[in-house]
């Protein structure tokens, strides 16, 4: 049967691929890294026993994660991009001609190092003049960066585990608006309402006593467990479902997934979510 690869989310349930060969693994100051190649989805980028992207299918979470926040938010001069150490976040941002700055700030260098050399198809903006990468913790600098200003931010950490818990606290969501500007648009991953329900809805509750419109979306991610994802829509104005239109057939031709269609339809919730949010 060859080698499996396995994820295991609690004492009844595991993902599990089937593993050609690990292409690397090794240790950073912060978490354990690998890549594996698979025979399903390709090349995976694994972290501390997690799956965080795969070669199959990335494009479902970076373009979502991206894409909704980018149509909508009045002007997309300046974007921060805080974690997403694999390169798909900003390679999304960057496809946007109206973005004029890309700041990128992941702690940990190794990864991004890792993903330069084992996943160069899903990291294509390195080289792009408008990106700014900085290797520093992000907590520091959303403390420290007192008159910093974004038009855009975009969430994209790991699951509230090790390095990457902190970015799920109330205390840093609000750091985050402060350095949106007023219309601003924040979007974050957040956990699957499936598998991790809890994380979810206290993940709204928190965004919700500091935005005044938050809206979470779904779509399918296959390498995530159950395969239903979320994302959230944040900001103090506007709201997420009138995209600016020549923003967004800009970039739809080049998109696998994201479309005006899709736009409109990820933010419907099914009944279990929204009796979960109490909407």
């Amino acid at each position: 049967m060859g080698l499996w690869y396995d994820e295991t989310f609690d004492d009844q349930t595991r993902l599990g691929l089937r593993v050609e060969k690990t292409l690397f693994s090794g240790q950073s100051d912060y978490q354990k890294i690998e890549v594996i190649d698979t025979v399903g989805f390709g090349r995976v980028l694994v972290i501390d026993n997690v799956f965080m992207t795969s070669e199959y299918d990335e494009f479902l979470y970076h373009e979502m994660l991206a894409h909704p926040a980018l149509t909508t938010a009045p002007r997309i001069e300046r974007v921060l991009v805080i974690g997403g150490g694999d390169g798909g976040t900003v390679r999304e941002v960057l496809r946007h001609p109206d973005v004029k700055e890309c700041l990128m700030i992941e702690i940990d260098e190794l990864v991004v190092n890792v993903s330069k050399e084992y996943l160069p198809g899903i990291g294509t903006a390195w080289d792009d003049p408008r990106l700014d990468l900085r290797f520093i913790d992000g907590i520091d600098y959303v403390k420290t960066s007192k008159d910093e200003k974004f038009d855009v931010i975009l969430l994209d950490g790991t699951d509230p585990i090790g390095p990457g818990a902190v970015l799920f606290d109330e205390a840093f969501y609000d750091g985050c608006k402060r350095m949106l500007t007023d219309d601003g648009v924040m979007a974050l991953q957040s956990e699957s309402p499936l598998l991790m329900m809890d994380v979810f809805v206290e993940t709204q509750h928190k965004l919700r006593k500091l935005f005044a419109e938050v809206h979470p979306y779904l779509g399918p991610v296959p390498l995530y467990g159950t395969g239903v994802w979320s994302w959230s829509w944040c900001s103090n104005t506007g709201e997420p479902l009138r995209p600016v239109q020549e923003r967004q057939e800009a970039i739809v031709e080049g998109s696998k997934a994201y479309n005006a269609e899709l736009h409109q339809a990820i933010f419907a919730l099914p009944n279990y979510v929204k009796r979960a949010l109490k909407l």
